[in-house]
């Protein structure tokens, strides 16, 4: 009797019936492939740690971004700040027309930054605390430039520009620390608050411990946001300090 003939031993192709299977299937298949690496010698050196390398990359990442951070920074020599005048209440729609035509222009390197100048202000309107953002100089705006003929034709002849402002027929560029100041006094933390009252005038406490009195306003103190309300209490008037949001003109 003739035996069945023994299949021959060897790998047998893979059959992948699932995710699981799939996701193993490739694991095996990176292992082969690394172990290919290695005998080419691409992978990292038993000399030279995996750690090591990862450290050294990141220095360098760091070390391009800082580079590339003072590239931005840095500006060509007459670079100044100048103000061009707008219509009132169209200072945010002139600054995206100005910011538009400095990108279809090229003019990057020679226009730099545009701002119009606001800060948070606290206001008390019903009763409630709102903070809404004013424009410090109304139909003013700022723009960090280098000047010259066709930087000063892109802004003057931008949309809602009517025109820098000058001295003859030069634009006057802003001195560094007015430009400081704008710019601390946009960045601060605290809102400014509001005050709609003068010494003097009557007003009424509408929170705290006071609420309802009437009083006269005896002082103001801007640097702590409070005043002094002389109230009629007992027969007499009696000074009383409250916050400013804690008091309305009558």
């Amino acid at each position: 009797m003739v035996e069945p003939r023994k299949k021959a031993k060897g790998r047998q192709p893979a059959t992948i019936d699932s995710e699981e299977n799939t996701t193993l299937a490739h694991g095996a298949l990176s292992s082969e492939e690394v172990v290919d690496t290695e005998a080419r010698g691409d992978a990292p050196s038993a000399t030279e740690p995996a750690a090591d390398i990862a450290v050294r990359d990141e220095s360098t990442e760091a070390a391009e971004e800082e580079g590339e951070a003072e590239k931005e920074v840095k500006r060509p020599e007459g670079v100044a700040w100048y103000v061009v005048h707008s219509y009132s209440g169209y200072e945010n729609k002139v600054k995206k027309n100005l910011e538009h035509r400095i990108a279809s222009m090229g003019l990057q390197e020679q226009i730099f930054q545009v701002v119009v100048p606001t800060e948070e202000e606290v206001e008390l309107r019903d009763g409630q605390r709102r903070t809404t953002e004013r424009r410090v100089f109304p139909g003013y705006i700022l723009v960090e430039m280098l000047l010259n003929d066709d930087t000063w034709y892109a802004v003057r002849n931008t949309p809602g520009v009517t025109d820098f402002v000058r001295s003859g027929a030069k634009p006057i560029p802003l001195r560094q620390e007015e430009v400081d100041k704008i710019l601390k006094r946009m960045e601060a933390e605290a809102p400014k608050i509001k005050v709609s009252f003068r010494v003097g005038q009557k007003v009424r406490i509408v929170d705290g411990p006071f609420e309802d009195f009437m009083g006269t306003v005896d002082a103001i103190d801007a640097d702590r946001a409070r005043v002094r309300v002389l109230v009629n209490m007992f027969g007499r008037e009696t000074p009383v300090e409250v916050d400013f949001l804690q008091v309305e003109r009558v």
